[in-house]
C-alpha cells in the first residue's frame, strides 16, 4: 500500500509527522534525522536541551521528543523531558542512551519511553510511528 493517495490528478502525501531529535554528536545526529527521514519523517534537529526546548517554546509543530539523555550545556534530557511534559503534556517522548537506564536517572515522564543505545534507527522510527500514532 502506498502512502500517497492521488485526488483528481495530483498526488497527494498525507501529513508527515515532525520529530524533535535532539542529539549533541553530530554523526549519530546525521544519521538518525536521514534514516526517520527516510521513513516519512520530518526531522528538526537540536544539538541542546536549550535549542530543544526554545524550539517548542516557539510553538512550533512537532509531533513527537527523541532526546538523548547525555547532553551538554547544563540541562540533561531528562529534564528537557519534564519542562516540556508541563508545555505538552500530550506529546510523546522517547528518552535514548547509552550510558544509562532508566532505573539509574531521574524518574521518566509519564507516557515516555527509553531506548537503549545503540539502537536501530529502523527500530526507532517504526517505535515514533507508533507513538504518533496512538491518540493522547
Amino acid at each position: 500500500m502506498s502512502d500517497v493517495q492521488t485526488i483528481g490528478r495530483s498526488a497527494v502525501r498525507p501529513h508527515a509527522s515532525t520529530i524533535l531529535l535532539v542529539e549533541d554528536e553530530i554523526l549519530i545526529s546525521e544519521f538518525v534525522a536521514r534514516a526517520l527521514e527516510d521513513l516519512g519523517f520530518k526531522v528538526h534537529v537540536a544539538a541542546s536541551a536549550k535549542e530543544a526546548l526554545r524550539h517548542i517554546e516557539s510553538g512550533a509543530a512537532v509531533d513527537a521528543l527523541f532526546t538523548d539523555v547525555n547532553l551538554p550545556g547544563g540541562m540533561d534530557g531528562s529534564e528537557l523531558a519534564a519542562r516540556v511534559r508541563a508545555l505538552r503534556p500530550e506529546l510523546p517522548i522517547v528518552y535514548a542512551s547509552g550510558r544509562w537506564t532508566p532505573n539509574e536517572q531521574a524518574p521518566l515522564v509519564p507516557r515516555s519511553v527509553f531506548l537503549a543505545k545503540p539502537y536501530d534507527p529502523r527500530d526507532a522510527g517504526n517505535l515514533l510511528k507508533r507513538l504518533v500514532a496512538t491518540p493522547h
